[in-house]
């Protein structure tokens, strides 16, 4: 499994942006993505920008990132890093959710 990694652009040109995050600054290839603009947040594996991402989006990974390590590190205060979770029911994704039928072909019957 990989884990794509938040990471701030603070330059992009000719399908390298230099960027930053919880790692460090970074410079990134940009094929998959194209070249962002100063502020974008992207997702990186292996050095390679994978998506775009909002600046939430990006919080929230990095928050499960964290909480992951110190998981393994033997902490058990991680509430906080998943406030939005915490107090409410976990949401089935809506092709799961009951009256979402799959044709033999994949896509939802009408």
């Amino acid at each position: 499994m990989c884990v794509g990694v938040p990471f701030q652009v603070v330059e992009c040109s000719g399908g390298i942006a230099l960027c930053t995050g919880r790692s460090g600054t970074r410079r990134l290839d940009m094929t998959l993505v194209g070249d962002q603009p100063a502020g974008t947040w992207i997702l990186a594996f292996l050095d390679t920008a994978r998506e775009t991402v909002t600046a939430e989006t990006a919080r929230l990974i990095a928050d499960a990132i964290e909480a992951t390590e110190r998981a393994l590190a033997g902490d058990t205060d991680l509430d906080h890093l998943f406030a939005d979770l915490v107090g409410r029911e976990p949401q089935l994704p809506e092709h799961l959710r009951p009256g979402q039928a799959l044709s033999p072909q994949g896509t939802e019957d009408a």
